[in-house]
């Protein structure tokens, strides 16, 4: 049957998309390689009574009015998928050797603690925060769809933001003379980027950093759930998700691509399926490859060659008879470092796989909503997600794999002896099970190039006018993930909806 739109891959942007677009009255069918939908946003289930999520940890961009929110309204889930707030005054717990910090919603008591922890440095704090609040209200003027009056009527915060176009965070903290100290502490959610401040993004920075001062928010019913229910209104208006079904070519007829050829990997059948429109969710880079980069004009071809973001480490854990508030656990993230200087953590676990100082984010899912699915109760979980080169990591998968074994292992004892040491002691003996991931696993499970998180990296280079969008040269045929929108959960929540207006003409987002 030939369908309106054919979608390849079900990650978070295609459901979006695909709900959308089925609820207006077209025709879907959605194939997904994975036996479960969702993309980096899958929940797993282990020893028959444990269940984590692939990815996601904390989301922002959720609140009354907001983009997941508008979103939600717009399928009607609104009053059945709901998020539950991270504490306003300190969403991110900030750890380091000599210093603490709690991030709040607040940009002003936000200058007061850090101005506390460096007085003689209290000015250029200010200056810098200003910078960021004035930055970010441009890039949000700057985000499609872009209103031209808009951006005259907020010409201030709008040339502010241009002038960092080229930007790191680095450059930034520099440029405003931040003590070694507090760009630490400010920069300390770095795995949410898995790069350090001397390569990522200012941009990036900033869009997630006061994104989440807007509101840091955990899934009521966790993120499961945020999936099933756009699979369930897909299905409702008579879309079809087909599971195991791996596309492995697309068909071209005259720079127009018509459908695609997919192998069945439960009977191991081939199968052709057509569209008026066929979306891509899986990687750009990969499609190029079947389709033939020659096929795309220069301009997209050059959009094509990013560079894939880094890869993580992930440990889940689920602990026994022990309360995590009894030890500063609740409503916020933990972010832990031994280094003073983030450029040179990166560095040393990435580039030398040296993990014996790590630097690294602890998330507890279970303390952050009263509905506990995912464990018995007397049960808490407990990740640790850390950055690591996924190189390293095939080479050692591929060739020992007892020394894979031990290297994860290495890594996870080295992270628990900080917690141990500086959080929860005894952790060890409350530990009942768990299980780590390293990037190989992001690509076996998540099918995930080179095992990249956020498909390209969120480098000045790949987040700039050059940057990928939906727009592919070839005819019906439109890009829809991370790399040709933003990755994470609200912008992969905000290019599936845009890419349903541009193709419906079905306008309900502004850009704030």
């Amino acid at each position: 049957m030939q369908t309106d739109y054919l979608i390849v891959g079900s990650g978070l942007s295609a459901l979006v998309f695909g709900s959308l677009i089925a609820k207006s009255g077209k025709t879907v069918r959605m194939l997904e390689a994975h036996e479960h939908p969702g993309g980096f946003g899958h929940t797993f289930t282990m020893a028959k009574k444990y269940r984590f999520n692939a990815q996601l940890h904390y989301v922002w961009d959720c609140g009354e009015g907001q983009t997941v929110n508008r979103v939600l309204k717009k399928l009607g889930l609104a009053q059945e998928v709901t998020f539950e707030r991270y504490d306003p005054d300190g969403f991110d717990h900030m750890r380091m050797p000599g210093y603490a910090l709690d991030i709040p919603s607040d940009s002003d008591k936000l200058i007061q603690r850090l101005s506390k922890l460096f007085p003689a440095h209290s000015d250029c704090i200010r200056q810098f925060i200003n910078e960021v609040e004035k930055a970010g209200a441009g890039l949000k003027k700057l985000a499609p769809p872009v209103k031209p009056i808009e951006l005259l009527k907020h010409i201030e915060e709008v040339s502010c933001a241009v002038q960092y176009l080229n930007s790191t965070l680095q450059d930034v903290f520099d440029r405003f003379k931040l003590p070694q100290a507090a760009q630490t502490l400010l920069a300390l959610q770095w795995p949410d980027f898995l790069l350090p401040p001397n390569q990522l993004s200012f941009y990036a920075w900033v869009a997630l950093f006061r994104g989440y001062q807007a509101g840091a928010f955990y899934p009521t019913q966790h993120f499961e759930y945020v999936i099933t229910s756009l699979v369930k209104v897909l299905e409702s208006h008579g879309g079809q998700l087909l599971l195991n079904h791996e596309v492995t070519n697309f068909r071209v007829v005259d720079r127009t691509v018509t459908g695609v050829e997919v192998m069945d990997l439960t009977t191991h059948q081939t199968h052709e399926f057509t569209g008026n429109n066929v979306i891509c969710n899986i990687d750009p880079q990969q499609a190029a490859k079947m389709i033939g980069e020659s096929q795309f004009a220069p301009s997209i071809r050059r959009k094509l060659r990013y560079d894939y973001s880094a890869s993580n480490y992930m440990a889940y854990c689920v602990i026994k008879d022990l309360d995590l508030r009894d030890y500063g656990f609740g409503k916020w993230n933990f972010s832990h470092t031994g280094h003073v200087d983030l450029n040179e953590a990166f560095a040393q676990m990435y580039e030398y796989s040296d993990y014996s100082n790590p630097s690294f984010a602890i998330t507890t899912p279970t303390l952050l909503t009263e509905e506990n699915h995912d464990c018995p109760e007397d049960c808490q979980i407990v990740e640790f997600l850390t950055v690591a080169n996924y190189n390293y990591f095939k080479q050692l998968r591929e060739n020992d794999h007892k020394a894979y074994n031990r290297k994860k292992q290495e890594i996870f004892d080295s992270i628990l002896n900080v917690v141990e040491e500086h959080y929860v002691p005894n952790f060890r003996k409350h530990m009942v099970f768990h299980i780590t991931g390293s990037p190989t696993t992001n690509e076996r499970f998540c099918w995930s190039p080179a095992g990249n998180s956020y498909g390209s990296s969120l480098t000045p280079q790949n987040m700039g006018l050059g940057r990928l969008n939906h727009k592919t040269s070839l005819n019906h045929f439109y890009f829809c993930n991370a790399s040709s929108g933003y990755p994470g959960f609200a912008p992969t929540f905000w290019t599936g909806a845009l890419l349903y207006q541009r193709l419906s003409g079905d306008v309900f987002l502004g850009n704030g």
